[in-house]
């Protein structure tokens, strides 16, 4: 191998790259030349017959040898991959559009059929549905719903923040703006407004600023009630509650209150509803107690209604509140919470 054999090739195998006109003349070039036993490689091998005072500038001949073919080979590979990719179509927009054809009705989703189900079980009492704005303020989501200013649901971990502020303390002009953490602002909106007596039923998206889990989402669907009038007691609050249980999980259900707490009722109770699947003989959805956990409640608060411009010495109410995610889990048996939002339709299609 002589320095003019190594020029003479490396014309050779250029010129040959130039004359390839598909992928499949591509393809048997690096075959023959580019690959570990091919021509370029066999040249590198017969490097050690070549005399010593010629074998630095051979070496260095080959080295560009290499990297020529391989530039050239890879610019021709980039030609005639774009000259090969399929020409776009061209559309007549004036045509007139494809029929569909559809072959499986569409139908309302889960939580949609869920919360309708207990609007409409509530209209029928005689509750009124009021709706509000799901971006707040902090006076409509906390304060005059008898949020201490330092409980932990004002902190960052627990609420989404649009405009949070640092520095705001309770009667300072600047309020921190934030997506509700649940729909009672719309019963402070109702209460503000004066237009006694209210019933009412409010649905809507709320958000918290928790972990996404089987059993929890940062986003989910809230159902909550108000009733203000003269006269309203807790017994009012029990037989609206258990009108709803039997109307909604079976007429056969029976529902209990335990002793809880929240702000903006006292006194406050957590309501629980004989388990529907197992008649209240213990299954795995309730936990083999007999009971599932659906809802709190309480009677509203005095500091609320006087707050919100009503006198709690002439006016008493109660309100409830249940997620209506969870719900439509135990209702459904749905294991996870997470496939209530992720639109499979595999999973959508069994409702």
């Amino acid at each position: 191998m002589t320095i003019p054999e190594l020029r003479t090739r490396k014309a050779e195998l250029l010129k040959a790259l130039e004359s390839v006109a598909s992928s499949a003349d591509l393809e048997a070039f690096k075959l023959a030349h580019l690959v570990r036993k091919g021509s370029i490689a066999t040249l590198f091998d017969d490097l050690k017959t070549v005399p010593k005072e010629v074998k630095p500038e051979a070496g260095k001949l080959l080295n560009e040898l290499r990297t020529a073919v391989e530039e050239k080979f890879k610019e021709i590979e980039i030609t005639l991959a774009s000259s090969q990719k399929p020409k776009s179509r061209q559309l007549d927009l004036t045509m007139p559009a494809r029929p569909i054809t559809v072959t499986e009705p569409g139908h309302k989703h889960p939580l949609a059929t869920t919360l309708d189900e207990m609007v409409e079980i509530f209209v029928n009492m005689g509750f009124d549905v009021a709706y509000g704005p799901e971006i707040e303020d902090d006076e409509h989501n906390f304060g005059k719903l008898n949020f201490a200013p330092d409980h932990p649901a004002r902190d960052m971990q627990d609420t989404f923040f649009v405009k949070p502020n640092s520095d705001w303390t309770p009667g300072s002009k600047e309020k921190p703006v934030l997506l509700r953490t649940h729909t009672s602002p719309v019963q402070v909106r109702l209460m503000e407004a004066g237009n006694l007596p209210i019933r009412a039923v409010m649905p809507g998206r709320v958000y918290r600023n928790e972990a996404i889990s089987a059993r929890s989402a940062a986003c989910f669907y809230q159902l909550e009630g108000l009733v203000i009038d003269k006269g309203v007691s807790m017994a009012d609050l029990k037989g609206m509650l258990l009108s709803f249980a039997q109307q909604f999980y079976g007429a056969d259900s029976k529902i209990r209150l335990r002793p809880s707490y929240f702000p903006f009722t006292e006194p406050s109770v957590e309501v629980d509803v004989s388990c529907y699947i197992c008649g209240g003989k213990g299954c795995r959805i309730c936990k083999h107690t007999g009971w599932l956990e659906v809802l709190g409640a309480g009677m509203v608060h005095p500091n609320v209604l006087r707050d919100c411009g009503i006198d709690p010495e002439i006016y008493t109410g109660y309100a409830f509140g249940m997620g209506i995610d969870r719900t439509a889990l135990m209702r459904y048996g749905v294991g996870d919470i997470r496939l209530f939002a992720e639109n499979d339709y595999r999973f959508l299609r069994q409702f």
